[in-house]
């Protein structure tokens, strides 16, 4: 060998998921399709899922021809009952330029403003069969395994290669034995290219434990090609985009680095409280609820090095080199807050310490990071309502200009609402003297995409779950690793050794959380405010 000039290349075994890939890419997916919602009477269903799956029908996403839609909860229902909730009230809708809002029950229903959008409706309902039974009997299952088995036959699907999607629209603490039945009664036989998939919604657990002792029941039924650990921030359009973004732009590549960049705040403000939602909230908390999950899967597509591929398992890789880089969270920079009138909800306790804002600095100990605070920041009952990334870019040396009071240079991305990016610079102020000004380049996307309408990220990521594409869902390793990252600290929270700061709603939040964000180096601009364009 050592003698011979030629090269040799050695077949390696593939791993388990390699496999599963090239299987699945192999194989033509010719069977029917089959998507059951497992808690299809309950809010998310309603708010969410079927929405959801009626905009990809109505995109043509999801043929008639090859699709059935199966609702499956206690609730003791009709068919046609099922079809009347979710078509609402014809009656109480309002008109925008693009699309119908049909409220109902809470829920918000989006149709497309056209004259053939009843005759839409009716026939997507039309696609819709609904099953009752428990969540921990066999017998609900086999008489929902039945119905799908019908329509299989229905559709001349060889058996084996039709494909059945579960969407577990429920709590987690049902989850295992609602995968045990599915597995023990309600599994497609993958010999012939069929598949069976489960989603599941976060909270994926309260910690590191029960995260994993979940991740341990359900992987114990099904293997990881198979689990979509949904979370939908990564199914918005902006946070698609950061990838694109990052590495497809040669200005970005130089400057996105420890040696340009100050700081960066990935922020969540809502100006609303629970809203009847305290009881549940509090088992939460700010942190479980938007930091540990929303906030953190955005803080990893910012920081992460580039994949050597866009395949799934590659981006994942990356995304999980970046949390297991986090150092731990020191207490001096972690500000918690609950506003007033939280515990005014009878349903959240007198004694309650379950913060509903938080700010903490996280840091990345690798070589592109060093020293460069991540600031995430989530709040309720606050003055304004977004959610956007700020990279803040070190000052200018050797300032000719004095501008440096001004501002700083800011990339923002703005994900929701009035989605954006823009860049803050300085510029001269027209006119005769040599004065300087804040200002901004500006990709609006309402201005710039005119007539396209920007897909809901569950549309997306179910999408994404039907063509086995799993870029945008949470890894087992991805998962046990955030929270490890935040259970100390949350463990601390719950024991009262953090305590929440009270302020009031309609504000910044606590006064110190402004002051942790000065002394992590952040420079605020005053006189400046980004004003979205109009059309």
């Amino acid at each position: 060998m050592a003698a011979s000039s030629e090269w040799h290349c050695e077949k390696r075994p593939l791993s388990k998921n390699e496999s599963f890939a090239r299987e699945n890419e192999n194989v033509p997916e010719t069977g029917c399709l089959s998507i059951i919602v497992l808690g299809a009477s309950g809010d998310l269903a309603k708010k969410k899922t079927f929405p959801a799956l009626y905009n990809l029908y109505r995109q043509g996403f999801l043929q008639t021809n090859e699709v059935h839609i199966f609702g499956y909860a206690r609730t003791n229902i009709s068919d046609d009952e099922l079809r009347d909730r979710l078509r609402g009230y014809d009656s109480i809708c309002t008109s925008f330029s693009l699309s119908v809002h049909i409220f109902c029950c809470g829920a918000l229903w989006y149709l497309p403003q056209e004259t053939g959008d009843a005759e839409c409706v009716s026939s997507f309902l039309q696609l819709i069969k609904y099953v009752s039974g428990a969540y921990d009997a066999p017998e609900g299952f086999q008489a929902l395994d039945n119905a799908i088995y019908e329509h299989e036959i229905s559709k001349n699907s060889t058996e084996g290669s039709s494909r059945r999607l579960f969407y577990l629209a429920l709590p987690p603490s049902v989850y295992p034995q609602v995968c045990k039945m599915i597995k023990n009664y309600s599994m497609n036989r993958s010999d012939l290219g069929g598949w069976t998939r489960i989603v599941v919604e976060k909270p994926f657990g309260r910690d590191l434990a029960s995260a994993e002792e979940l991740s341990s029941q359900i992987g114990e039924l099904f293997e990881e090609p198979q689990i979509y650990r949904i979370d939908h921030y990564l199914g918005k359009e902006l946070v698609q985009n950061l990838l694109v973004l990052r590495f497809a732009n040669r200005f970005f590549l130089p400057l996105w680095n420890r040696d340009n960049i100050a700081n960066i705040q990935i922020v969540f403000r809502e100006d609303f409280g629970t809203e009847g939602r305290g009881g549940y909230f509090d088992q939460y908390g700010i942190i479980r609820d938007i930091i540990q999950n929303h906030l953190l899967q955005v803080l990893c597509l910012v920081a992460m090095e580039k994949p050597v591929s866009l395949k799934p398992e590659h981006i994942r890789d990356e995304k999980v080199k970046v949390l297991r880089s986090v150092v731990p969270i020191q207490d001096e920079e972690v500000v918690l807050g609950q506003y007033d009138g939280y515990k005014d909800d009878p349903t959240v306790p007198d004694i309650s310490n379950t913060p509903t804002f938080a700010t903490m600095i996280l840091r990345i100990h690798n070589e592109r990071w060093e020293g460069v605070p991540f600031i995430l920041k989530a709040g309720k009952a606050l003055n304004s309502r977004k959610a956007e990334i700020r990279v803040q870019f070190k000052s200018v040396p050797g300032d000719i200009f004095k501008c440096e009071k001004q501002g700083r240079n800011e990339f923002v991305i703005r994900l929701q609402p009035s989605e954006a990016m823009y860049m803050k610079l300085t510029v001269k102020k027209p006119g005769l003297e040599m004065s300087t000004v804040q200002s901004e380049l500006d990709l609006s996307y309402r201005q710039r995409y005119q007539g396209l309408v920007i897909p809901e990220a569950y549309e997306r990521l179910i999408l994404d779950t039907i063509k086995g594409d799993q870029q945008h869902f949470v890894r087992r390793d991805e998962l046990k690793a955030a929270w490890e990252i935040f259970t100390p600290i949350l463990h601390r929270i719950d024991k009262g050794e953090y305590k929440s700061l009270p302020y009031k709603p309609g504000s910044r939040g606590p006064a110190e959380a402004d002051e942790l964000l000065e002394r992590a180096g952040y420079v605020q601009t005053h006189g400046y405010i980004w004003i979205p364009p109009t059309l």
